[in-house]
């Protein structure tokens, strides 16, 4: 173990037993103290990662049945639910993606259309990995179009040289890694914390109404797009000169779009499948503008209560076992596409509802929330501010989806507190933490295209500075001005009281 880790397992085992013995929050609530003891172990050991991200998730399974927070079949449904579901599920028609190349197909004809100006490059790299990651996992997204990055790179050096060429290699490449995380918070499946941001709302507050597919879309859409907007802008136009003469030949992206071949079978069933589910996702529940409502396909069926987007997920992921292949003797997916599920990531869903569970059952949510209530005179949107802030520039640091499993239960006791809506803070920290763009640790993507070698770590930093201070801003503005206006986020919810 790395003299890191350690330091990191020690300092959470230290806080856990000065929290157990010392601490003694409410007399008459025990649990409390156990809850919060066992919230900093896991905390500690998530950002440090002292041990693997999964196996801190396991905690929960251990000790809340031992201290009697909550009992072992309870603790043990926080690990399979309708949410881990929905993942499961589109993971499983982004393999199909994969293992067809129907997502190199994509990204090839966004390009082949653009055309070879550095301009239109970047624009086609930046279209190509916001669409797909809205899609299947940015970390997938950045491995797939990073070849194609590279070989465009390397035909611009062959032909006009290292130097020439590198302020451009640096811009494709960190738009590569910013458009394959802006692109991924754009819906529910995109990243894991806009899952688990889902999934806590419905543990803190069961009468809530649904967060559907569509109604993320409607305030996470312009969040992203704005994001993207401003990425373009400031790589091409603020941060790096781009020399005009060097062009990329349009044959170049053609021959490499040749070599796919014919449009196959698989692929069109694959595409077909997707875009039906995607078609079902957006627009399974009502839509509502706030001038319009649109309504949703599920209104058809007598049973759609029982119906959520897991169930849409398994049912058309299922549909690609039964599809066979012509081109092999197979179907569309198989046994072995089960081994390429992330299932580290699926058992970190689950340690984070645990813990959510735990908050709530424990009463350590309230009592969270009582010490907060003196800052109900601070005004909502410097809240937001202050919040979107803090998470931003935690995110460099660690785990996304580990920090707003940390994070939410507390902005939600904080909110109730101050009579403040719940889903103005947890919008923001779940969107905040995909906000990560200084350092190669923040992302996966950002590690992926740094590992490449033509990108400095202050060309970097400096750059991802600048967007993440953008994306506070954006982030802020919009979840406050677009949520009130959209879901009427400035009134306090009947629903949110305890």
């Amino acid at each position: 173990m790395a003299t890191q880790k350690k330091i990191g397992f020690v300092t959470a085992v230290i806080a856990f037993l000065i929290l157990i013995s010392i601490s003694d929050f409410d007399p008459s609530k025990p649990n409390l103290n156990i809850m919060a003891a066992t919230a900093i172990l896991m905390a500690i050991l998530w950002i440090t990662e002292a041990i693997p991200l999964a196996a801190t998730s396991l905690i929960p399974l251990i000790f809340f049945p031992f201290t009697g927070i909550l009992n072992a079949e309870d603790v043990a449904t926080s690990y399979m639910n309708s949410i881990i579901f929905l993942f499961f599920g589109g993971f499983l028609i982004a393999i199909a993606m994969e293992e067809w190349s129907l997502h190199k197909r994509i990204a090839l004809k966004i390009l082949k259309i653009l055309g070879g100006s550095p301009t239109s490059i970047i624009i086609g790299f930046i279209l190509t990995g916001s669409l797909i990651s809205m899609w299947i996992s940015n970390t997938a997204t950045t491995l797939m179009l990073l070849p194609i990055g590279l070989a465009v790179i390397q035909k611009l050096e062959d032909e006009f040289g290292e130097k020439k060429t590198h302020n451009l290699s640096v811009i494709l490449l960190l738009s590569i890694a910013y458009s394959s995380t802006l692109g991924g918070i754009a819906t529910l499946i995109g990243t894991p914390p806009n899952l688990v941001m889902v999934k806590m709302f419905t543990i803190f507050f069961p009468k809530a109404p649904e967060i559907s597919f569509g109604s993320w879309m409607l305030v996470a859409v312009p969040i992203s797009i704005i994001m993207l907007l401003a990425t373009g802008i400031l790589l091409t136009k603020v941060l790096f000169n781009v020399d005009k003469d060097v062009r990329l030949e349009r044959n170049f992206i053609e021959s490499e779009y040749r070599k796919l071949g014919n449009y196959s079978f698989e692929e069109k069933a694959v595409s077909t499948i997707f875009l039906v589910t995607a078609f079902l996702w957006v627009f399974r529940s009502d839509i509502d503008f706030g001038f319009l409502i649109l309504p949703g396909w599920s209104n058809l069926v007598p049973t759609s209560e029982f119906i959520n987007d897991g169930t849409i997920a398994v049912t058309m992921a299922f549909i690609l076992f039964l599809i066979p292949a012509r081109s092999d003797k197979r179907f569309l997916l198989n046994q072995e596409s089960f081994k390429k599920v992330p299932w580290s990531i699926i058992l970190l869903f689950g340690g984070g509802f645990a813990l959510a569970n735990g908050f709530s059952s424990s009463g350590l949510s309230d009592f969270v929330g009582h010490q907060l209530k003196g800052l109900s005179t601070v005004s909502p949107i410097l809240i937001i501010i202050i919040t979107a802030s803090l998470v931003t520039f935690l995110s460099e640091l660690t785990s996304n989806t580990a920090l707003t499993q940390i994070i939410l239960p507390i902005v939600v006791s904080f909110s109730v507190a101050i009579g403040m809506h719940p889903l103005l803070l947890m919008l923001t920290v779940t969107l905040s933490a995909s906000m990560g763009f200084m350092l190669p640790v923040a992302t996966p993507p950002n590690a992926i295209v740094f590992a490449g070698g033509r990108i400095k770590i202050s060309e970097m930093a400096k750059t991802g500075f600048l967007l993440d201070v953008l994306g506070v801003i954006i982030i802020s503005l919009l979840v406050y001005f677009l949520g009130t206006l959209i879901f009427g986020l400035d009134k306090f919810p009947e629903w949110a009281n305890p």
